[in-house]
């Protein structure tokens, strides 16, 4: 979550160094053009449309070092079909390493833009030099949508190990899976609910937003983790975890007892049958007892990307029924040590 000085936020400094540095005159023979984000090369059509036009042609960017163009090959071309010796030129004093990524972000929006394959071939790149940069900056970069990137990014990677961080457009750096911080955080909840959320955020390394998001989503009886962040195997991995945990337990030996006798001595009872509370009780174990009799058809007639969520939802309820349960069993025996003692 700290700040990243490098790359990221450079990127825009030394293009506003560049906009405003001095302009110097250098002949175009000494400059070197190689390395360009355009796959098919130069567009000799553009060149000539330059050079035909009248007019100074704008300072182009050089890498001062390699003294290798960064932005304004066409207009080097264009120049030399003018029969000009030398160009005006601003100088980039920074690293080699930045040189493909300016060249990028110059080539965006003015003068002859990137095409689409010349932008998706630079995400690529970027993704090797550059891992650790966010699909929104990466996307800002090269003009793509953040979706497209991830998407890019995605397949590229499978199977490729990756920062656990990365650096957004902002230059905070965040972490990638989002679920290892809330498991963490709901840990440490577990073990100590007084917590402060400035505590359990820097103890998990999140922050106190988040933690106060998965505090109250293991008080409503949630998972720590938003259902749509997570992946299948994940979820997976979670509901597992948590129904060791004990969320989707049942007590032992509750599976050897006659559910059903119970339930038929119940709905006869005509303090339950007579009051709304009593029939509301009566009509959700009905259901629930229809949908267990059935479940070997429920599982085959329910869609696949539902069942998950199902299990999600079944073992939520689970825990609610069985505090519920604990708290009626805790009311009997208190009602019982009362009668008891008098």
């Amino acid at each position: 979550m700290e700040t990243d000085s490098g790359a990221v936020n450079s990127l825009s400094r030394q293009q506003e160094l560049l906009r405003n540095s001095t302009v110097c005159s250098v002949p175009v023979d000494s400059l070197v053009i190689a390395d360009s984000p355009r796959l098919r090369g130069e567009d000799s059509e553009h060149i000539q449309m330059i050079a035909e036009t009248d007019g100074d042609l704008p300072p182009i960017w050089v890498h001062q070092p390699s003294r290798r163009v960064i932005d304004g090959v066409h207009r080097v071309r264009a120049a030399v079909l003018r029969g000009m010796t030398d160009i005006d030129v601003r100088f980039f004093h920074g690293s080699e390493a930045d040189v493909f990524l300016l060249s990028v972000s110059a080539n965006i929006k003015h003068g002859l833009p990137l095409s689409q394959d010349d932008r998706v071939a630079a995400a690529r790149r970027v993704f090797t030099t550059h891992p650790e940069w966010s699909d929104r900056m990466v996307a800002s970069l090269t003009g793509l949508s953040p979706r497209r990137v991830a998407a890019m990014r995605s397949q590229i990677s499978e199977g490729t190990p990756q920062p656990a961080r990365r650096i957004g457009r902002d230059g905070r750096s965040r972490p990638v899976d989002i679920t290892q911080g809330r498991q963490r955080a709901a840990e440490i909840i577990s073990r100590n609910p007084a917590a402060s959320l400035r505590q359990i955020a820097s103890a998990a390394g999140i922050s106190p937003a988040t933690a106060a998001d998965v505090r109250n989503r293991l008080d409503r009886g949630d998972l720590p983790v938003p259902q749509g962040a997570l992946s299948e195997a994940a979820r997976e991995k979670t509901l597992t975890t948590a129904s060791s945990a004990g969320r989707c337990n049942e007590k032992d030996g509750a599976a050897e007892l006659d559910l059903a006798s119970i339930f038929d001595r119940l709905r006869r009872d005509p303090s339950l049958r007579f009051s709304e509370t009593g029939r509301s009780l009566l009509r959700m174990f009905d259901a629930v007892r229809v949908a267990l009799r059935e479940q070997e058809d429920v599982l085959q007639s329910l869609p696949p990307h539902c069942r998950t969520i199902m299990a999600e939802l079944s073992c939520g309820y689970a825990q609610r029924l069985q505090t519920f349960g604990e708290g009626l069993k805790a009311a009997q025996q208190a009602k019982a040590e009362r009668a008891s003692a008098g």
